[in-house]
C-alpha cells in the first residue's frame, strides 16, 4: 500500500501546486481529499497520478471540462480510443481557431503599429482606429483604476473573456492612413 501524503507531499510529487490542489477538489476534478484525524488531506498514488494527468491535460491547454471528459474515459475501461480522440481532434480545431484569431489580431496590431508615427506629437493612429466612430468630446476625462482581481466586466487581465468579440471588432477595423 502507497503511504499517504500531505498535500504539500503530493503537490510536490505531482508537479502542482498546493493551491491548484485545493481548486480541482472544489471544481470536482479531483474527488474530496481523505483527512486525517487533524482534519489535513491526505493523498495517495492514485490522487498523484490523477494531478499528473491534470498537469499535463493543462499544459495541452485542454479545458476544464474536457480534462474532466479525459479522466472520465480514462477511468472507463470500456472507452474506445475513437472517443478519446475525439475529444482531442475538438481540442486541436479549437486550437488552429484560437491561432487563426491570434494571427488576425497580430496582422491587425501590426498594421497600427506601421501607422502610428511613435514620435513626440500627441497624434496616434492606434488611438484614432480605437476610437473610430466615437466623437472627440466622448473622449473619456480619467485614467482607469483597475483594481486587483480583474477587470470591470469580468476580464483578466490578459482580455481572456472576450477574444472572439474582439476577433469580430478587429476584422471591421480599417486603418485610415491621412495626414493627421
Amino acid at each position: 500500500m502507497t503511504p499517504l501524503m500531505n498535500i504539500g507531499e503530493a503537490a510536490s510529487a505531482a508537479g502542482v501546486s498546493a493551491k491548484m490542489i485545493r481548486h480541482y477538489e472544489q471544481i470536482g476534478l479531483l474527488p474530496a481529499a481523505e483527512r486525517s484525524e487533524a482534519g489535513y488531506r491526505l493523498y495517495g498514488g492514485r490522487e498523484v497520478s490523477v494531478l499528473r494527468f491534470i498537469r499535463q491535460s493543462r499544459r495541452l491547454g485542454f479545458s476544464v471540462a474536457q480534462i474532466a471528459e479525459l479522466i472520465g474515459l480514462w477511468s472507463d475501461s470500456q472507452r474506445t480510443s475513437r472517443e478519446v480522440k475525439a475529444v482531442a481532434q475538438r481540442h486541436l480545431a479549437d486550437l488552429e481557431e484560437k491561432r487563426r484569431e491570434i494571427e488576425q489580431m497580430m496582422d491587425g496590431l501590426s498594421v497600427l503599429v506601421k501607422a502610428c508615427h511613435g514620435n513626440d506629437q500627441p497624434h496616434c493612429a492606434i488611438l484614432d482606429t480605437l476610437s473610430l466612430h466615437s466623437p472627440a468630446q466622448h473622449q473619456p476625462d480619467h485614467k482607469p483604476q483597475l483594481r486587483k482581481g480583474g477587470t470591470p466586466g469580468g476580464e483578466t487581465p490578459g482580455g481572456g473573456s472576450s477574444h472572439i468579440d474582439l476577433m469580430a471588432w478587429m476584422r471591421g477595423v480599417q486603418v485610415h492612413h491621412g495626414a493627421h
